[in-house]
């Protein structure tokens, strides 16, 4: 097999997880609770009301997961910090128990040569700062920087690569327009205020690291490269819509400078026109950008879907995960391809990517087999080589996710872990796509061809 098509000797191969969906014990040791744990609290608003109060107990068994992530080769794992473990009240004094969980962590993986990568928000904003606005207060972006200021100064003698917000689209579309994210507000005013304010938090925490940090920061976002249905005008207007309103929201302010033209149209009169200083907060130098990619969308006009009025079309033929998302992996070469041509040759880190199987409660042996999965890992790894023999710069992988875990409102009924997790008795056992994923690893992708 030619060296060129095996992945570089130093390319970051990972796994990654989220706070409130592995810890467990989320009011432990001085936490605050988040908007995660209010709203998995509230009856009705996740799947058989299941919540994170234990999730994989990652908070008490993380030298177990370490070993495992270790077995298994990993040279780097993706976590994200909860904000409200560290500052219960979101500002204001900090929980120093909080703080050393995570020094622990740190150290832990650096023992074992595992890379940590920390990503300051997934999703579990404290819950004293909702009661404050949440996204929808100005002040959050300054909130924001003073808690990366207290996470920097705690930990970056030892974190060499930072996150500021994972996936801001989702936090917003879910979490304040369609309402079946925390914290479950459904209302079009307020979506693209919180997005902006959460794009200007991101600008705070990359200038406050400016300051205190010596390393790496960037941003991830996840992308879903949008394919028009047919070739009418209209098919073609709400496709660009969708990807103004999914993908380029997000990067085009961080590195054009303004928003997509698009947004206007698709917000009306709820959109808030940005101040000159504001787009020059949220336009910091990056690092590095993180992209999490799970599928594509085939695109029509729909008047109905708002605010973009486009709709998907499902595929005849094509596979889905338990999800309901389409497996194409091409569409993850392609979007890898498309950021680097809008935006230049940042560097890149698919920071998740991943699927929902179904696999039982208790798994069937050791290892769970899940060729579903081990499929859908062989595709996608092929097609990260692909664009990287295009010429996209790419430095690592993190598959998503290393545990089975709490799937948001879907509760535990949804398994994207490359390790099976029984909740009854949080054992851990490997399933085959872990196996595999190691065996690519092992061979610096030579198994993508059977080699």
């Amino acid at each position: 097999m030619s060296n060129q098509s095996l992945f570089p000797d130093d390319f970051c191969w990972g796994a990654a997880t989220s706070a409130y969906q592995i810890e467990g014990s989320p009011l432990a040791d001085g936490a605050g609770p988040s908007i995660w744990q209010r709203f998995t609290h509230s009856p009705g608003l996740t799947e058989n009301g299941d919540t994170g109060d234990v999730a994989c107990d990652h908070y008490n068994r993380w030298p177990e997961d370490i070993a495992l992530m270790a077995e298994l080769g990993l040279n780097a794992y993706r976590f994200s910090i909860s904000w409200s473990r560290i500052l219960p009240e979101g500002t204001g004094p900090v929980n120093q128990a909080g703080l050393d969980f995570y020094s622990r962590l740190v150290d832990g993986l650096l023992e074992r040569g595992i890379t940590p990568f920390a990503t300051l928000y997934h999703w579990d904003l404290p819950a004293a700062l909702d009661n404050r606005g949440g996204w929808l207060n100005r002040d959050i972006a300054d909130w924001f920087a003073d808690y990366a200021r207290v996470a920097y100064r705690a930990l970056d003698d030892r974190v060499r690569h930072w996150a500021t917000l994972n996936e801001p689209w989702v936090v917003t579309d879910g979490g304040y327009l369609h309402g079946a994210l925390a914290p479950g507000h459904r209302n079009l005013f307020e979506a693209p205020l919180a997005s902006h304010n959460i794009m200007r938090a991101h600008g705070a925490a990359v200038h406050a690291y400016r300051a205190e940090g010596a390393h790496e920061i960037g941003l991830v976002v996840n992308l879903e490269p949008k394919y028009p249905a047919d070739n009418r005008q209209q098919t073609r207007a709400a496709t660009k819509r969708a990807d103004a309103y999914m993908n380029r929201q997000y990067l085009d302010p961080v590195f054009l400078g303004s928003y997509p033209d698009e947004l206007r149209d698709i917000f009306g009169e709820a959109w808030p026109e940005p101040t000159a200083d504001d787009m020059a907060l949220i336009k910091q130098p990056l690092d590095f950008l993180g992209v999490n990619y799970y599928t594509r969308s085939v695109t029509i006009n729909d008047e109905d879907a708002l605010p973009v009025r486009a709709g998907r079309v499902i595929q005849d033929g094509a596979t889905y995960t338990e999800t309901d998302w389409e497996v194409y992996a091409q569409g993850l070469t392609d979007i890898l391809g498309w950021v680097t041509e809008r935006y230049g040759a940042i560097p890149l880190y698919v920071t998740e990517n991943g699927a929902a199987f179904f696999d039982p409660p208790v798994p069937l042996a050791d290892p769970h087999p899940d060729p579903l999965r081990v499929d859908y890992f062989r595709q996608h790894l092929t097609a990260v080589r692909q664009a990287m023999s295009n010429g996209v710069p790419v430095r690592g992988y993190f598959a998503w996710s290393l545990l089975d875990n709490f799937e948001w409102s879907l509760g535990f009924a949804k398994r994207f872990g490359i390790i099976h997790v029984n909740y009854g008795n949080q054992k851990r056992t490997f399933k085959t796509s872990a196996r595999y994923y190691a065996d690519v690893i092992r061979t610096r992708g030579a198994v993508l061809d059977g080699g």
